[in-house]
C-alpha cells in the first residue's frame, strides 16, 4: 500500500515541462489552444497588412504589371487637397461623435443604474439600436431626412430645416453624426453600466449621511471611480467614428460636391472603383498611423488621471 502512495506522489509532484523560450512550467493544452489561434490570426490580419504596405510602394492599379515607386504615393497624399478635405472632416465628425455619445452615454448609464421602475426593460431598449444593422437603418433615416424633416420644416417655416439636409453643403454632416450617435451610444451605455456595477453602495451611504447633494455625488465618487471604463469607451467610440463609412455610404455616397468624403470611404471609392489601388493603399497605412499615435495619446493622457 505504502508503496503504491509513494508512486501515486511521485506522478502528482513530477515538474511540468518548462518551456523551450523561458524557465516557467507551461502545460502543452496552452499551446494547442494559442498557436492556432496565433496562426490564423497572423495568416488573415498581419499577412494582408504586410502586403498593403508593400503595394503602397507601387505604382499598381489592382491587376496587371506594376513598378516601384518608392515614397512618391505618401508624398502625393500630403498634396491632395481631396485627402486633406476627407481628413480633415473625419476628424471634426469624430470629435463630435465622441463627445455627444459618451456625454448621453454616462447620463443614460447612471439614470438606467438608479432605482427606476422598468430599468431592466429599459436597458434592453436603448440596447437594440446596436443589434440593427447601419445599413438598414440608414436608408430608414435617409427617408426621414429626404421627406417628412422637410416637410416639417416648412409646416414650421423653418429655412435650414425646410430642404433635405442630406442636399445641403453645410448641414449634409449632421444626419451623419445623428446616426452615428443613435447607434454607438447603446454599445457606450453598456461598458458604462458595467463600470457602475463595481462601485461598492456603502460608499454613496456614507456619502448620503456627509450630505452630498446629486452633482457632488457624481462628480466627486461616480465618475472617478468609473475612469478605466471611461477612458475605454473614449478610445473605442473615437476609433469607431474615425472609421466612419456605413453611414456615409446609406445617406450621402459622399456628396454633396465630396463635402460628406470620410478617409475610410475615399480609401474604398478610389482604391476600388477609382484606379488608385496602391495610392489609396499608402492612404490607408498613413491611416493607420494616425489612428495608432491618437490611441496612444488617449490612453496614455486619459491613464493618468485615472484615479484608480
Amino acid at each position: 500500500m505504502s508503496h503504491v502512495q509513494t508512486a501515486q506522489g511521485a506522478a502528482v509532484k513530477r515538474p511540468k515541462k518548462r518551456s523551450a523560450f523561458s524557465n516557467r512550467k507551461v502545460d502543452r493544452a496552452y499551446y494547442w489552444m494559442v498557436v492556432p489561434a496565433a496562426v490564423i490570426f497572423g495568416l488573415f490580419l498581419y499577412v494582408p497588412f504586410i502586403q498593403g504596405v508593400a503595394y503602397s510602394f507601387t505604382n499598381s492599379q489592382g491587376f496587371g504589371d506594376y513598378k516601384w515607386i518608392g515614397f512618391k504615393n505618401y508624398v502625393a497624399l500630403f498634396s491632395d487637397d481631396r485627402v486633406g478635405h476627407a481628413y480633415l472632416f473625419t476628424f471634426l465628425i469624430a470629435i463630435a461623435i465622441t463627445i455627444l455619445i459618451n456625454v448621453i452615454a454616462m447620463f443614460l448609464a447612471v439614470a438606467l443604474n438608479s432605482n427606476l421602475w422598468f430599468k431592466n426593460g429599459f436597458r434592453a431598449i436603448y440596447f437594440i439600436p446596436y443589434t440593427l444593422g447601419v445599413l438598414v437603418i440608414g436608408y430608414v433615416f435617409k427617408y426621414i431626412f429626404m421627406t417628412p424633416l422637410p416637410a416639417l420644416g416648412r409646416a414650421l417655416n423653418i429655412s435650414w430645416l425646410s430642404e433635405s439636409l442630406l442636399t445641403s453643403e453645410h448641414y449634409a454632416w449632421v444626419p451623419i453624426v445623428f446616426l452615428a450617435v443613435w447607434q454607438g451610444i447603446a454599445y457606450s451605455t453598456l461598458i458604462y453600466l458595467a463600470g457602475l456595477q463595481t462601485i461598492d453602495g456603502e460608499i454613496y451611504e456614507a456619502a448620503s449621511i456627509d450630505g452630498v447633494n446629486g452633482w457632488q455625488r457624481f462628480s466627486k465618487i461616480t465618475f472617478p471611480l468609473i475612469g478605466p471604463f471611461f477612458t475605454i469607451n473614449l478610445v473605442l467610440t473615437m476609433k469607431n467614428a474615425l472609421g466612419t463609412f456605413d453611414q456615409v455610404v446609406a445617406l450621402t455616397n459622399g456628396g454633396p460636391d465630396s463635402k460628406t468624403e470620410t478617409v475610410t470611404y475615399l480609401i474604398y471609392t478610389g482604391g476600388l472603383t477609382g484606379g488608385e489601388y496602391a495610392y489609396q493603399t499608402a492612404n490607408a497605412v498613413l491611416f493607420f498611423i494616425v489612428l495608432a499615435i491618437i490611441a496612444f495619446v488617449q490612453l496614455k493622457f486619459f491613464g493618468n488621471k485615472e484615479k484608480i
